[in-house]
């Protein structure tokens, strides 16, 4: 098994893998609490628009994603404060709107690649040190921020009427939040891919649910998850030659209806 250390990619790949490990799940609880599951699906296929504007214009697609995933999700929280438009219709409006947007861009691009295939369903051979050393900055800065905000962050997510009765600045507090997500969900898609990097940030915490008792062990038992699966998916993956991200999210689901009998 220590084999897999002999490789410098696969240890950028476990070093990224590992640090994605801790802040996905970590998103992922508020993101469940909030009942905004369908917001890690929306921004992921937004950001695989913005992965094609990076292919077509000689960019590094994760730049681009990141500065993509950021707007939209700054739009859609604007758009969400408008009470004319339901939550749900706003994300269906840009999940369809950056998928189509990503279809259009990637046939002037030329078209898929393997480059583009490792995007969609992430790639252990194609993390590089640009990606770990942007990983490990971007992901420190999410868990500092999330260490600031975290008890407002849990009143809100539990019961945000509550939180705007109290004083607490929800409206403010979900624009912080949504840019940790986007800025979370474009660095995964180098590791899992696009369209696998919301199952990254749901299943943990919902293995996690399963046997925690509070909202403190929910966190705590989704980042043990979240690098259970990573890492070991990751191995997987090497040992198969298999991709990536299915193989993270294989692992995962069937850990999670392993400790769902189990607990059940």
């Amino acid at each position: 098994m220590l084999d897999i250390f002999d490789y410098t990619f696969m240890i950028r790949a476990l070093i990224a893998g590992g640090i994605m490990a801790i802040i996905a799940p970590l998103i992922g609880v508020f993101l469940v609490s909030k009942r905004y599951s369908l917001m890690a699906d929306t921004l992921s296929h937004v950001c695989l628009a913005g992965v094609a504007i990076g292919l077509l214009t000689n960019t590094y697609p994760v730049y681009t994603a990141l500065i993509v995933a950021v707007l939209s999700a700054i739009v859609i929280q604007k758009l969400n404060e408008d009470k004319k438009l339901a939550g749900e219709s706003t994300l269906a409006l840009f999940l369809s709107g950056g998928l189509a947007l990503a279809t259009v861009l990637i046939g002037f691009a030329g078209g898929f690649s393997v480059d583009l295939f490792s995007y969609l369903f992430g790639s252990i051979t194609t993390v590089t040190t640009t990606d770990v050393y942007l990983t490990f900055t971007l992901g420190f800065v999410v868990i500092s921020v999330i260490t600031v905000i975290y008890k407002q962050l849990m009143y809100a997510s539990l019961d945000e009427e509550a939180a705007k009765a109290s004083g607490i600045q929800v409206e403010k507090l979900n624009y912080i939040f949504l840019i940790l997500t986007a800025v979370t969900i474009a660095l995964t898609i180098r590791i899992v891919g696009v369209l696998l990097v919301s199952a990254l940030m749901v299943i943990p915490v919902l293995t996690a649910s399963l046997i925690a008792r509070s909202f403190k062990q929910t966190i705590f038992y989704s980042i043990l998850f979240g690098l259970y699966f990573v890492l070991f998916g990751l191995y997987i993956s090497f040992n198969f030659n298999l991709a990536a991200g299915g193989s993270i999210v294989l692992f995962a689901l069937i850990n999670f209806i392993l400790i769902k009998l189990i607990t059940k």
